[in-house]
């Protein structure tokens, strides 16, 4: 497994498993399952309803703690000091350890600066050992790492995959030490991802799969990458991706993919906004 250094000294996989939209009765055993592969990055969130699945399976592995990188996230309705104070404590009861790799503010919406504040705290009293954001565009990002924050964060977790790649954003990243982190790396199938006669090629050319294509892409991007199967036979394949390298043919043709927009949503609208306003005040979320 390949690791990247965040801003604080500590060393994350860059390769991880995700939980989202896994049944919280199917978490354990995926879990599980991800560990016997290899996997030792996990994702989750307070919105997911994973947690407690993820940390039955981790007790259950026999695993060290300290060989397991997990991450969860905070989401709207604990953004305010007080309240993600406590969701740092359930989440650790959750997870059934003691510490937490990473906790990232989950959207930029909302009073997310008092939450951040408590996740400064935890940070700085050993609970957590990194910080971080997801979903922030650029002008966010660089509020947070200029303006009244103790702690720049380490991450910046955002959709990337090849139609949408992010590539003036991961340069701006890498100007404030934030690293990025992709979530939806193969675009949940979505404008014919896994049918992609490009992505298809090269993967011919070097006896892989498109999925194999597209985190191998990010990873020699130094793009931390975040992928999901509840198959163990795909978690392997998608784990099986050290032992090739795109050359830079192969790169250039990946490149021209880009369209620059996004397959799910862009936090920088009003619609949005007013979505996932409408949304909360609903209790759908």
């Amino acid at each position: 497994m390949k690791f990247v250094e965040l801003n604080n000294g500590v060393k994350m996989p860059i390769l991880g498993f995700g939980t989202y939209q896994i049944p919280s009765e199917e978490v354990e055993k995926a879990v599980s399952e991800a560990i016997e592969v290899g996997y030792r990055s996990f994702d989750t969130a307070a919105r997911y309803n994973t947690e407690r699945g993820l940390g039955l399976a981790m007790k259950k592995s026999g695993v060290s703690r300290k060989d397991f990188f997990i991450t969860t996230k905070v989401w709207l309705d604990n953004y305010s000091y007080d309240k993600c104070r406590h969701y740092i404590d359930q989440a650790l009861e959750n997870l059934q350890t003691d510490y937490l790799d990473l906790v990232l503010i989950h959207q930029p919406f909302g009073d997310y600066y008092a939450a951040y504040r408590a996740l400064e705290e935890a940070y700085q009293a050993g609970k957590i050992r990194a910080i971080g954001v997801s979903n922030f565009a650029p002008f966010r990002l660089v509020d947070m790492c200029l303006f009244g924050r103790e702690v720049i964060p380490a991450i910046n977790q955002v959709e990337v995959n090849p139609l949408n790649q992010r590539v003036e954003e991961q340069e701006i990243m890498q100007k404030y030490n934030v690293q990025m982190e992709a979530w939806a790396p193969f675009g949940e199938g979505k404008n014919g991802m896994f049918e992609n006669v490009v992505l298809r090629e090269i993967g011919r050319k070097h006896g892989k799969s498109v999925a194999q294509v597209i985190l191998r892409w990010l990873v020699q991007r130094e793009v931390v990458v975040i992928c999901k199967s509840t198959h163990q036979e795909r978690m392997r394949e998608n784990f099986e991706i050290f032992d090739f390298e795109l050359d830079n043919e192969d790169i250039q043709k990946i490149r021209e993919l880009d369209t620059g927009e996004t397959l799910f949503f862009n936090p920088q609208t009003v619609e949005t906004v007013e979505k996932f306003n409408q949304k909360m005040q609903e209790r759908k979320w």
